[in-house]
């Protein structure tokens, strides 16, 4: 007997362990499941608060969005009224010059004007090139660059030559880089010569170094 009751005894000891720990597990599932239902029920006050929100400004924008379809429609009816109106309306007839006492008189002034002299509109066709006055034509860089190799007797470098035509034409804005490129476009049309002397180049008219080879010519010629 008394092995049975101690047998007893430990069996109802475990189950008790074991109620007394799923007990405690189901107050802590129902803490959890609590704190997430006061949760979700915050989320779903605040989506229910945005909600209202919604729909007040839906029913303002609706209520803003009538008149102006009222008013669209109301254009929409006049300019139908209009376009009826002027189909209605016909426009009014032109007068010919030929049927009112205007048109008779005008015939009339030409039959009795005395005849134009011949040789009126040729004369004043001839006059009118006096009139007019004809503007000076301004010269390009190019013809001026040209013009000043023609006139040099020496290569001059572009540095130079900028420096004379900034005196020669103050009236124009003349960069060394555009003289440059000028005379190198002169050079390529065999219209002037270039010169290297150590790292400087100079640019001359094409005939301007016949004169130095003259004298070399004619020392063969004596020999």
């Amino acid at each position: 007997m008394s092995e049975t009751t101690t047998g007893t005894t430990g069996l109802t000891s475990q189950y008790a362990t074991q109620v007394a720990a799923d007990l405690e597990r189901n107050v802590k599932e129902q803490e959890r499941l609590a704190g997430e239902i006061a949760a979700l029920q915050e989320q779903l006050a605040s989506i229910q608060q945005d909600h209202t929100v919604l729909v007040s400004i839906r029913q303002v924008l609706g209520g803003a969005a009538e008149p102006a379809a009222g008013a669209q429609a109301e254009t929409a009816a006049e300019a139908e009224v209009a376009t009826d109106t002027a189909a209605v309306v016909p426009a009014p007839r032109k007068k010919t010059a030929e049927g009112t006492g205007t048109g008779r008189r005008t015939r009339e002034a030409r039959k009795s004007s005395p005849p134009r002299a011949k040789g009126t509109k040729s004369a004043r066709r001839k006059a009118a090139p006096k009139a007019e006055t004809a503007e000076p034509v301004q010269r390009t860089l190019v013809d001026i660059v040209r013009a000043h190799l023609t006139g040099q007797r020496e290569p001059r470098s572009a540095a130079e030559i900028t420096t004379t035509l900034e005196q020669q034409h103050p009236e124009r804005s003349v960069k060394t880089t555009v003289v440059r490129t000028t005379l190198e476009g002169l050079v390529a049309k065999s219209q002037a010569q270039r010169t290297k002397q150590g790292t400087s180049v100079y640019y001359s008219a094409p005939d301007a170094q016949e004169p130095a080879a003259a004298p070399e010519q004619s020392a063969e010629e004596s020999a």
